[in-house]
């Protein structure tokens, strides 16, 4: 069986944004809904290593977690106010990458998750091969400092950010060519960059089995799972729309046991309800549909 766990950023950003849930409160609902974990986003008012900058303040976390009786899953680190496409310089994005994965290793956490930061237009303004060379280098200093500390790098590509294509993901996936690297597969993303091409810039990539398929041309890559539905639409145009399981027209019968067919590194499945308008609401609904999944093909 997998442990279940969900991403604390469904409770901070988005429509929770200007009132953000306090992590203990976030940790205790996870718990009374027989979640095994909770995956970290660090920002907001979340544990992150600007509110946990101390060995102490870590250790006095991984207590309070124990107590409580959940594990932590992944980290997502604050990378989105750094640079990463539209500079030469990458040196402050992989020294936040480094803080990341101090505070990740120091919680026990092994997976650390990246994206492109830059959104997808970009591509319209600079030469895509400079672009991709400053992202699989930048990724290959990660994953390094990330296997120094006994961690993997996760990278989610997603239709808001740069690099939304299939053809390109599998790029620069080949490109960093490190072991501890690898693809978050996120089923609503996969759909929408797969299935819809959504923000994709210049011609529209798609395959004609949507996230099934891209699960499919990317087995054996894919080192973290997000398993949430997909109505086919975006949030506000910018990314994933996130639907709860049974809100959308995915085939989680067909998706699942593909995705079965990685050999992750661990035993997590993931929800992600970002930016879902009340994620409360349908919490317990999204964790008792994965739990039936689970039984099925794991149990």
């Amino acid at each position: 069986m997998k442990r279940i766990s969900i991403g604390s950023w469904a409770y901070a950003i988005g429509p929770y944004e200007e009132n953000p849930v306090p992590w203990d409160e976030v940790t205790r609902k996870l718990k009374e809904l027989n979640f095994d974990g909770v995956e970290l986003g660090g920002f907001s008012i979340h544990p992150s290593p600007e509110t946990h900058p101390t060995k102490e303040d870590r250790d006095k976390l991984l207590a309070d977690m124990a107590d409580v009786g959940l594990g932590l899953s992944g980290f997502v680190p604050n990378l989105w106010g750094e640079n990463l496409i539209d500079t030469e310089d990458t040196s402050v994005y992989v020294q936040k990458f480094q803080e990341a994965a101090d505070f990740a290793s120091d919680l026990g956490i092994a997976g650390i998750r990246v994206d492109c930061v830059q959104p997808p237009d970009i591509l319209n303004d600079m030469d895509e091969d400079v672009a991709r060379k400053r992202v699989v280098s930048t990724w290959q200093k990660c994953s390094d400092i990330a296997a120094d500390k006994g961690c993997y790098v996760t990278w989610e590509f997603e239709p808001g950010f740069a690099f939304n294509k299939p053809s390109q993901i599998l790029q620069i996936i080949d490109e960093v060519n490190k072991d501890n690297f690898g693809v978050e597969f996120d089923t609503c993303h996969a759909e929408m960059v797969a299935g819809k091409g959504a923000r994709q810039p210049g011609e529209i990539e798609t395959l004609p089995g949507g996230c099934l398929e891209m699960a499919q041309k990317l087995r054996g890559k894919i080192n973290h799972i997000h398993l949430i539905d997909s109505d086919g639409t975006l949030h506000h145009d910018e990314t994933s729309a996130h639907p709860p399981f049974g809100d959308g027209y995915l085939d989680f019968d067909a998706i699942i046991p593909e995705l079965l067919k990685n050999d992750l590194s661990h035993d997590w499945w993931t929800i992600d309800l970002c930016f879902w308008p009340d994620a409360w609401a349908v919490t317990e609904r999204c964790k008792k549909s994965l739990d039936e999944y689970n039984a099925k093909y794991c149990g």
